[in-house]
């Protein structure tokens, strides 16, 4: 996020929500949220093909058709250069690429976006009006964004349109992704991304290279980037990739089209899982590392404002299960014994694994990552809220708003987006389109949730939402069984009709394993840049199931 929490709740004077189910899945500052809009009469507008909850407390909800945000922020972004409603002395002092965007926009007419996406030429205007005049806005976007095959040129857009409009480097303002799961920040930042060492340093860039190969000893070649989730699993099937380690995952729910993902885990020669409880993947394991839950260790987690914030452990790890970074250490000490690596590894300033304690572990954080190079247990220590990246140094008092004044990269880059549709969508066999999401009572795949007796009890199974006019075609009522299948796979979940989904698009969770929405995603479409698959659009055919299980209708014109 450029901006904090705290921030957008007290200072935006107008949210923008794209793609986020916040008070479901950001339930606290959800809440901050519709404080804002109810206690300060801050308008929000929400973009969600759903009728998500905050959607009640929308000024104006954008409902587009999923797989359309592109085509939707460039409605908006064309009603603001045509109607001269953009932040002109922002564009002019603070980026560059204005006239190449501009004439890109040209075509993306409200009417034509109307075609696109669905919303109505007229409510596009409004809300752009409605941006153009009431700034600072803040806009927040989540996983509805980046979840596609187009998830890069999703997140570019936001940032053009936020640009445009001058709501970055101010408070109230900027562009905010909320972030997933705990500590996904953190992971990101310290180089769980494949091209990058910790603090997005890029191996491509020689410095960059040099400079870890002096700390470590040995580094990967820099032509050669690792590879994302979905590659990891095709290279495993091509025998490419032999062995995995996986911790803190559970990619046998979580990652799309799960028979593949199945059948590319048993081709590896070995699998070691680490993790808190026996999850889906565990059960496919060789061997089952149990890890300490966040009760029972020391560290840090960043939060989704960049936020560093100390992790103090409150019970001593349950029988053998031990923290996430010992075992990690200890299997990285012995690797360097057997591959004879020990001695050399030993003579680099941070090419070991003896390490004592976490607080060593951030040390070596500091001193090779320039935006947390001010971040130390000992200062983590006094400073209740934690420190806010970019920290270049210990008298630094971290940033709260990035981008005042200026980017990182001097003039901001307005970067031209075209539309492209998803590469799969309804047709004659596969009628319906599916995207999928969270509830509020389960967290990701279920594994700490669904073993909670309070909220197994409220929501205990999963359900396919459907509008009514598809549910008449099919002849089937709230809680009737039915069959939904893709290109990859099928399963047996319970129908809940609702005004959620607009006709012809269905909604499922991912959260469990007896009914889960990943056995018919995509993974064979990614995003080019990011490699990311297209959760959130999925061709699917329903099917009426009898009492006894077996087919007895599908929805053949919905």
């Amino acid at each position: 996020m450029t901006n904090t929490f705290e921030d957008i709740a007290q200072q935006a004077k107008l949210l923008f929500i794209i793609g986020s189910n916040t008070t479901e899945q950001h339930p606290i500052f959800g809440m901050q949220l519709r404080q804002a809009v109810k206690q300060r009469g801050v308008p929000l507008i929400v973009a969600d093909p759903r009728r998500i909850p905050i959607t009640q407390f929308a000024t104006i909800h954008l409902r587009h058709r999923p797989g359309t945000d592109t085509a939707l922020l460039n409605g908006l972004m064309n009603v603001l250069v045509t109607e001269d409603l953009y932040d002109k002395e922002f564009v002019a002092a603070r980026t560059e690429g204005f006239e190449e965007l501009r004439d890109r926009l040209a075509e993306y007419t409200p009417e034509y976006v109307q075609e696109i996406t669905g919303v109505p030429a007229e409510k596009i205007r409004q809300a752009a009006r409605l941006m153009a005049a009431t700034k600072p806005g803040a806009l927040m976007y989540a996983m509805g964004i980046t979840q596609h095959t187009s998830g890069v040129g999703n997140v570019m857009s936001c940032a053009n349109l936020q640009m445009l409009l001058g709501n970055l480097g101010v408070p109230g303002g900027g562009v905010n992704p909320l972030r997933g799961q705990s500590n996904v920040q953190g992971a990101c930042d310290m180089g769980g991304l494949p091209n990058v060492y910790s603090g997005y340093q890029s191996i491509a860039l020689e410095a960059s290279h040099k400079k870890f190969e002096a700390a470590w000893g040995a580094v990967p070649p820099a032509d050669k980037p690792g590879l994302t989730v979905v590659e990891m699993m095709n290279a495993a099937e091509q025998g490419k990739v032999r062995a995995m380690y996986i911790f803190g995952e559970n990619p046998m729910l979580s990652d799309p089209d799960i028979n593949h993902v199945r059948h590319c885990l048993e081709a590896l020669d070995f699998l070691v899982v680490q993790d808190i409880f026996m999850t889906e993947t565990a059960q496919l394991a060789d061997v089952v590392l149990p890890g300490a839950s966040f009760a029972e260790k020391e560290g840090t987690f960043t939060n989704s404002e960049r936020r560093v914030q100390p992790l103090r452990r409150a019970l001593d790890p349950l029988g053998e299960s031990r923290p996430d970074w010992e075992i990690l250490a200890e299997i990285g000490a012995r690797t360097l014994a057997l591959t004879g690596q020990a001695k050399a590894a030993a003579e680099a300033p941070h090419g070991g694994w003896e390490y004592l304690n976490p607080a060593e572990v951030l040390d070596e954080i500091a001193a090779l990552t320039p935006s947390y190079a001010g971040i130390r247990h000992g200062r983590l220590a006094h400073a209740p809220k934690g420190l806010q990246w970019p920290c270049p140094g210990e008298d630094h008092p971290g940033t709260p708003i990035l981008h005042v004044g200026k980017f990182a990269r001097g003039l901001g880059k307005l970067t031209p987006v075209d539309w492209l549709p998803p590469p799969e969508l309804p047709d004659a066999e596969y009628p319906l389109l599916l995207t999928t999401g969270r509830v509020l009572w389960h967290y990701h795949t279920g594994t700490q949730t669904r073993r909670s007796g309070g909220l197994s009890a409220i929501a205990p199974e999963g359900y396919i939402e459907m509008h009514a006019e598809d549910a008449a075609r099919l002849d089937v009522t709230t809680d009737d069984m039915v069959e939904v299948k893709s290109r990859r796979g099928q399963v047996n979940v319970k129908v809940e009709i609702t005004e959620k989904v607009q006709p012809g698009v269905v909604f499922m969770t991912f959260h469990f394993a007896e009914s889960a929405a990943n056995l018919l995603t995509n993974a064979s479409a990614l995003d080019p840049v990011a490699k990311i698959p297209g959760f959130k659009v999925s061709a699917v055919r329903v099917t009426k199931l009898s009492p006894d299980g077996a087919p007895a209708g599908v929805c053949e014109s919905c």
